[in-house]
This record gives structure tokens, sequence and C-alpha cells, in this order.
């Protein structure tokens, strides 16, 4: 994990998977979204930078969590991204909380 922190680039796949959805959804909010800017390789192969997977996080946050349309996620981003990115970074924050107290309250029934 401590090499996770260091990554400059990931790739479509590894994107994917950190949001647990499909490289073509990748693709789709690509187009949809002007704040996702990936680079390409060599090979003609997406690479996102941190601050791409960042975004597209935060997208898959007001899509899939606030069930926001596509065209409402960007009028948010649009009219208060500081306020929608300080939702998002407190809500993993939670989230992470939250994985540790369950894994406290798992270790202590054993």
């Amino acid at each position: 994990m401590d090499s996770e922190k260091h990554k400059i680039y990931y790739s479509i796949s590894e994107v994917a998977k950190k949001i647990n959805a499909n490289s073509s959804l990748i693709r789709f909010w690509e187009k949809e979204f002007d704040i996702i800017k990936p680079k390409k390789n060599s090979r003609g192969n997406r690479i996102f930078t941190k601050k791409d997977l960042e975004n597209i996080q935060l997208i898959h946050h007001l899509l899939k969590e606030k069930k926001y349309t596509i065209e409402g996620a960007k009028k948010k981003m649009r009219d208060n991204k500081d306020g929608v990115n300080k939702n998002f970074e407190i809500i993993q924050r939670l989230k992470t909380i939250r994985n540790q107290l369950s894994q406290i309250r798992d270790e202590l029934k054993t």
C-alpha cells in the first residue's frame, strides 16, 4: 500500500477497480466531464494522474452515492467545486473511521 501513495499514473483498469466500475464507464465520463483529462502513453493507453483519479472518485460519489444526474453533477461541480470536494473528503474520512471501528469491533469479538 505504501507504493500506492507514491504512484504517479494509473491505468484505466486500476481506476475502474478503485471505484468498482467498468472501464467503459470511465471512458464515458471522460467524454462527459471536461475535468477528466488522461494522457496517453506511447502505446495509446490512457494514463490517469492522481488528480484525474480524485476527480473520477468525486464524480462517482455525486452520481452513484448522491444520485445526481450527469447534468446535475456538472452543475454542482461548476457552481461549488470546493464545497463538493470538502464534503467528499469528509465522507471519505468518515468511511475510513467506520471501517477502522468495524475492524476493532471484529477483533474484540474474537
